[in-house]
């Protein structure tokens, strides 16, 4: 999320209750969650094992509950016993929850052709372009932005909260949700089936190019970036932070882990389950996904295990 316009560090400082130590120069642009993060960036941390991961980003300024941790230069830390609630208390400051009283509100833009059926509800600063359909029940929330020629089916949730938790075991509920304060934006000739769900960027964006096809009951998680012209068939679930690149095939059930790359027109056949990078311009199976090839000869020998024993046991 960036802020309206840059904010000194002090008056972040005081907003959140925090010390600052290292470059006081440093004047925010915005905040992120680590994946995201860029140059002028507020990112918070809470645990010594990501301290390092976040000094080294590209974010400018650190919410850290450590002073003991060497600051790179040109960084600043914003010392707080809470980075946590810190962010949490910048994401209300700078968006707010602002419920809509209307199904469709009255900050919505809604471009010439496109039409919106019965029972659906689209949220505040919603942008829509022209000639794209929204059939009944559909649920846009904040900031989205739909493009033109763009068809979503029945049912659909676009811009539901990230599934992103800060977990602490010394408190009651363990799991305190992060507020998402990013969008959705759904590019030109996309077409989205019945009953999917694409979630919110934390601070940032998910997207989906232009051109992709995605079936019914389809899961997207925040923040994911989704190439022109892929094809997800139904019940595919895309975890957070996922980049999947022009032209991949994701058949149905497939599975996708967070915070991977899929590669140029990989196709990845159904109820393969992804747990890592895969290359480009080549066809995988299984759990976790081989070559389709190679599973396949893997299938073969398996098949022939007894058969080899048998014969071991008769020589």
């Amino acid at each position: 999320m960036k802020f309206p316009t840059p904010v000194t560090l002090q008056w972040m400082a005081n907003l959140i209750e925090a010390e600052i130590v290292g470059d006081t120069s440093i004047t925010p642009t915005g905040i992120n969650e680590i994946h995201k993060v860029e140059a002028g960036d507020i990112v918070f941390v809470d645990h010594p094992k990501y301290y390092n991961t976040c000094l080294q980003s590209a974010a400018s300024v650190i919410i850290i509950n450590s002073k003991d941790v060497t600051i790179p230069e040109g960084k600043a830390l914003l010392f707080t016993e809470q980075p946590f609630e810190a962010y949490l208390k910048i994401v209300d400051y700078f968006k707010p929850f602002t419920p809509s009283a209307k199904p469709i509100s009255d900050s919505a833009k809604i471009g010439e052709g496109s039409i919106v059926m019965p029972n659906c509800y689209i949220g505040n600063n919603v942008v829509i372009g022209n000639n794209t359909i929204i059939h009944p029940n559909v649920t846009i929330g904040d900031d989205c932005i739909i493009g033109n020629n763009v068809v979503i089916q029945a049912g659909t949730v676009i811009g539901s909260d990230a599934f992103y938790y800060n977990t602490k075991k010394n408190r009651p509920a363990w799991f305190k949700r992060m507020k998402s304060c990013g969008n959705v934006v759904i590019e030109d000739y996309v077409e989205i089936g019945a009953g999917c769900t694409i979630d919110r960027g934390v601070t940032g964006e998910t997207r989906i190019g232009m051109g992709t096809i995605i079936d019914n009951q389809v899961h997207i998680g925040h923040d994911t970036t989704v190439g022109k012209n892929c094809l997800f068939a139904a019940q595919v679930g895309i975890a957070g932070a996922v980049v999947i690149e022009d032209g991949v095939t994701l058949w149905g059930q497939v599975g996708v882990s967070k915070t991977l790359t899929i590669g140029q027109n990989a196709v990845v056949l159904a109820q393969g389950g992804v747990p890592s990078d895969l290359e480009g311009n080549k066809v995988y199976w299984g759990t976790p996904t081989q070559e389709a090839s190679v599973k396949r000869r893997e299938l073969v020998w398996i098949k022939r295990i007894p058969e080899l024993w048998k014969k071991v046991m008769e020589s």
